[in-house]
């Protein structure tokens, strides 16, 4: 069942079988703890032995390891496996609703449906019907394709955001009587995890309808004051495993021998969970920036001669603390500053005149020339402070910190500026991450 006008697919979700350890079925997105691989052995230490997406799943910790073949293998065989000896069960098509409980909230709201990828585009200035939120890095799809090429099934750990400021889609579904299909407690911090089966087709029609409205270009021009093309959906997490999608996708109707036969197939379209941008429990939280491998002083001094060149003086004072970085940057309300820590000690960074509306435009800006010149550097985008304080202290390393955007201006800042700079908002700390549940074939 598809609705073309708002580019979506009512789906066939896989579940695991009844009788399955929930909690070790369900990890964490593969995207999180990039720079911790202990978390990831634990991992394994914890669900070893039984049916786990952690077999299903490629961690991005281990992108760069030696054995990325015989990794992509086992996980096409481990899902080829589950889906023959029936740990997989496929439901009738129909939508799973989502409450996530967390450390930081009590509810977050989801409705797992399927969009349509002929809707989507993630070329720079694209008015496609789902945006992306952030540029989307090309460099970074090759490793990702190779994992999805030839998967038999899709696991979303994709959140896709939509600005129902009248909570008019997915909060009244929490007013039906509806069958629970799993509740349960996630590892390693992750909260509660409660979900509902929604294949009642006056559900649907009511989730649809209230879509629909969204999408009407009338309404759209009215709230955002704009003439441009209609956007519904915008990417919240998992951007460029959308994008992935989108490449695979293309790809298969280029190959195509009946061009209107693979308009049918199941590739076209993508799991993801919906979330309302307006939902109490979402919270967009900073994505911070970890260097390794670099000098302390040559990189204050290629900052310094960055931002001159632009007539956009950086200036540096040492602090106490972070909490003494973060009030000194707090301070400065017309430049960009943000905290920084190096050789042990905190700082803040100042740039005056700048070039960009947001902090983390200025910084990236600097952080994307600089990397270009020193290869040997590499960079980390790190959620949480504490974890930045910790890898930024050691020697070779600097951490970098960056405020928050307001989640409320995010689709008004997208429709009319496009995306942002990458990696600058995440739906929550690492561990409110979506974690990998839902299952879709796509072969």
């Amino acid at each position: 069942m598809i609705f073309e006008k708002i580019g979506l697919q009512v789906p066939k979700i896989l579940l695991p079988k009844k009788g399955t350890d929930m909690q070790r079925w369900s990890v964490i997105a593969c995207d999180q703890y990039t720079s911790d691989p202990d978390y990831w052995q634990r991992l394994e230490q914890r669900t070893a032995g039984t049916i786990s997406t952690l077999n299903l799943v490629f961690p991005e910790v281990f992108l760069d390891a030696a054995d990325t073949e015989q990794r992509i293998a086992s996980i096409n065989q481990a899902m080829e496996a589950y889906l023959a000896d029936g740990s997989l069960e496929e439901l009738s098509p129909g939508f799973v609703l989502v409450d996530r409980k967390t450390a930081a909230v009590e509810s977050r709201k989801g409705l797992i449906v399927a969009l349509d990828l002929e809707h989507y585009d993630y070329a720079k200035g694209a008015q496609s019907l789902i945006r992306s939120t952030e540029g989307t890095i090309l460099d970074r799809l090759p490793p990702r394709i190779k994992v999805r090429q030839n998967a038999p099934i899709e696991l979303p750990h994709i959140m896709v955001l939509i600005d129902d400021r009248q909570q008019t889609v997915i909060e009244p579904l929490f007013n039906e009587d509806l069958e629970t299909v799993y509740d349960f407690e996630l590892l390693e911090n992750g909260g509660h995890l409660k979900g509902y089966r929604i294949d009642q087709p006056e559900l649907i029609t009511q989730i649809t309808t209230a879509l629909e409205k969204m999408a009407d270009p009338a309404a759209y021009r009215a709230k955002y004051k704009v003439d441009g093309e209609v956007m519904l959906y915008a990417m919240g997490d998992g951007n460029h495993s959308f994008a992935t999608a989108k490449a695979i996708w293309t790809q298969l109707k280029e190959e195509a021998e009946d061009p209107a036969a693979v308009m049918n197939h199941p590739a076209r379209f993508a799991l993801v969970e919906l979330v309302n941008v307006h939902d109490p429990g979402l919270e967009f939280e900073a994505i911070h920036r970890v260097l390794f491998n670099v000098n302390c002083v040559h990189l204050r001094q290629r900052m310094e001669a960055f931002f001159a060149a632009r007539n956009t003086p950086m200036s540096f004072a040492f602090c106490t603390d972070l909490a003494d970085a973060e009030a000194a940057a707090e301070s400065k309300e017309a430049a960009h500053a943000f905290p920084i820590v190096l050789g042990g000690r905190f700082g803040v960074c100042t740039v005056e005149n700048p070039e960009y509306n947001l902090a983390v435009a200025t910084l990236q800006a600097f952080l994307d020339h600089y990397l270009q010149e020193n290869p040997t550097v590499r960079i980390d985008y790190i959620h949480g402070k504490k974890a930045v304080t910790n890898l930024g202290s050691e020697m070779g390393r600097v951490g970098l910190y960056l405020p928050a955007i307001s989640k409320y201006d995010l689709f008004k800042t997208i429709v009319l500026d496009g995306a942002l700079p990458r990696k600058t908002f995440s739906l929550g700390e690492a561990d409110e991450k979506r974690f990998y549940l839902e299952c879709r074939k796509i072969c």
